[in-house]
């Protein structure tokens, strides 16, 4: 079997600290920026190989992200997990109990690093839909979330969120690709911005479910048969 697109890509981390945590924390970036694709198998020997040490650091970083539900462990290596109707609607009422709370505290500690970060995705986000580039607006919603994620000040709610919020890639490569639903999101973004950039912690609680309820909607007009 050939490598993977994703084992391609791959430089070796080199020796000094835990390699396990090392392939563990860049696997997870890349499962979290959609670098993986829903049909690459990652192979424990090509992984280790890829990253230049042995099979077993690599395969504690794969079934760490197996027990997480970033990836399912199958006969023929580990694969990004698909997602039914079901289980998407299940992950948006888990993201909706979530989201919006951890958004709504994370305002009172917006500092001046986290507000470049919120205008630096937000035109990124602009300048991706302007070019209808999936790819760009799909990063610049991850650089606004861990822009605002940085001021939420319980680490065990950072913890949850991004435990279920990382596994929306399945629903943000069904939905990014259209124009219009980027159109969306841009929109939500915007009035996302404004609310934090104000400090108002009601408008961003619903600024947040709004934007929720927006992308799970493009879901499942995306996958209406």
């Amino acid at each position: 079997m050939p490598p993977s697109n994703t084992v391609h890509s791959i430089r070796s981390l080199g020796r000094p600290g835990s390699l396990s945590e090392r392939i563990y924390a860049d696997l997870r970036a890349r499962l979290q920026e959609s670098r993986v694709g829903p049909h690459e198998r990652l192979i424990d020997l090509d992984i280790a190989k890829a990253y230049g040490t042995s099979r077993m650091p690599a395969r504690e970083a794969l079934l760490r992200l197996v027990n997480e539900g970033y990836l399912r462990r199958t006969t023929r290596g580990f694969v990004v997990p698909t997602l039914d109707s079901a289980d998407v609607r299940h992950l948006f009422e888990v993201r909706r109990l979530l989201e919006p709370e951890a958004a709504a505290s994370a305002v009172d500690a917006l500092d001046d690093a986290a507000r470049a970060g919120l205008d630096k995705a937000l035109a990124r986000a602009r300048k991706a839909a302007a070019g209808r580039s999936a790819e760009e607006m799909i990063a610049a919603n991850i650089d606004f979330r861990a822009a605002w994620m940085s001021c939420v000040a319980n680490p065990r709610l950072v913890e949850a969120v991004l435990r279920f919020v990382d596994h929306a890639q399945f629903v943000r490569l069904k939905t990014l690709v259209d124009p219009q639903v980027q159109r969306v999101a841009l929109a939500g973004l915007e009035a996302l911005h404004a609310a934090f950039v104000a400090r108002d912690r009601r408008a961003v609680r619903s600024c947040m479910k709004a934007y929720l309820v927006a992308a799970e909607r493009a879901f499942h007009d995306a996958t209406k048969t």
